[in-house]
């Protein structure tokens, strides 16, 4: 049997096919939300084929759009997941106290908005800007899932002296763990500050690129996640996404 031919985990094909999560995807099949071929399936585990017809029954349709996006201005000291070495998690700053006045999304904020809300994409201690939190597996698949194409922009303060060619192996040339980085586009902003626009997240990766070429990065932050600017959104405030923003 062909690569092609081959069984794939129900739960597995449907991510691939941008669904939903494998997570909501185990949880739609054991409430029999998924058909393959038109016929209920609920067992965990099943498996087909990649060129089997897969469809959501409304019910799911109806569950995800209920499931909110949120984009936080992180502040400096907090971590984007969850709570580690006494550092506390940015989630703790979705509250309604700390919504931004000019959200314009029409979504009355709920309890229930917090629940298996998770980073999609990580911003270190150091960094502040934007970081998206999500309940919509689709949502992390498009901005962190290994074929995503999705550009963010960062606005880098940095001390150090930088050549034109160094330059040129910030925008591509450098490797990281052995592992060859993806073009970025890098420029200087003004005389003390770089703008980069990745594709790519690994750890502190902006940070290490700027090691490499000599440069002590001393301030960062991420102020584009695709179509979204981080625009006019104060520090430590939330807002949701919109109905129709899209990344």
């Amino acid at each position: 049997m062909s690569d092609a031919q081959e069984p794939l985990r129900l739960s597995k094909r449907m991510a691939e096919l941008g669904l939903c999560s494998r997570r909501e995807a185990d949880e739609y099949i054991e409430r029999g939300w998924v058909k393959v071929d038109g016929i209920v399936i609920d067992v965990l585990g099943s498996r087909v084929l990649p060129t089997q017809r897969i469809e959501l029954d409304q019910r799911a349709a109806v569950a995800q759009t209920q499931r909110v996006t949120i984009l936080l201005n992180k502040p400096i000291g907090f971590v984007s997941g969850q709570a580690e070495q006494g550092h506390r998690p940015a989630d703790l700053l979705i509250r309604p106290e700390n919504r931004y006045v000019g959200d314009r999304s029409g979504i009355e904020f709920s309890r229930r908005h917090l629940n298996g809300l998770a980073p999609a994409g990580r911003l270190d201690i150091d960094s502040t800007g934007m970081l998206v939190l999500t309940q919509d597996g689709r949502v992390a698949k498009a901005l962190i899932g290994d074929e995503t194409k999705i550009e963010k922009e960062y606005l880098v303060r940095v001390e150090g002296q930088l050549s034109e060619a160094d330059l040129k192996l910030l925008n591509h040339g450098l490797s990281l763990e052995g592992q060859a980085l993806k073009p970025a586009k890098v420029s200087w902003q003004n005389e003390n500050q770089l703008r980069f626009v990745l594709r790519e997240g690994k750890k502190r990766q902006i940070r290490r690129m700027c090691e490499l070429v000599g440069l002590k990065v001393i301030g960062l932050k991420r102020i584009r996640i695709g179509r979204i600017p981080l625009s006019d959104l104060p520090m430590g405030q939330w807002r949701y996404l919109g109905p129709h923003e899209k990344f």
